[in-house]
């Protein structure tokens, strides 16, 4: 499967910056070992269900001892049997656009 999630911690800074806390959060992610991209807005991850969980819910604990709120948005592709799919999914579309 593959977890898009966003964790969205209350910020006591003055520019609203959170990036401190998502930091950490992504540093749980990383030291998982499972396969993940970064971008401006999501964290995906891909693996089995019971593995994808527990990193999402260690992010968010993480988060959690620096923000007395967490905000959490999950979206899921869940696909039995199919894996390396946080690329592939990506280069099938490329191919198509590279078709014209």
């Amino acid at each position: 499967m593959i977890v898009a999630f966003s964790i969205s911690p209350t910020s006591d800074d003055e520019t609203g910056s959170v990036s401190e806390a998502v930091a950490a959060a992504v540093r749980v992610v990383k030291e998982s070992g499972l396969p993940y991209e970064l971008n401006s807005m999501f964290t995906n991850v891909e693996g089995e269900w019971d593995e994808v969980m527990a990193v999402v819910k260690r992010a968010v604990d993480v988060v959690a001892e620096v923000s007395p709120r967490v905000g959490l948005v999950l979206k899921a592709d869940i696909r039995p049997g199919w894996d390396g799919q946080l690329t592939a999914k990506v280069e099938r579309v490329q191919r198509l656009l590279a078709q014209g």
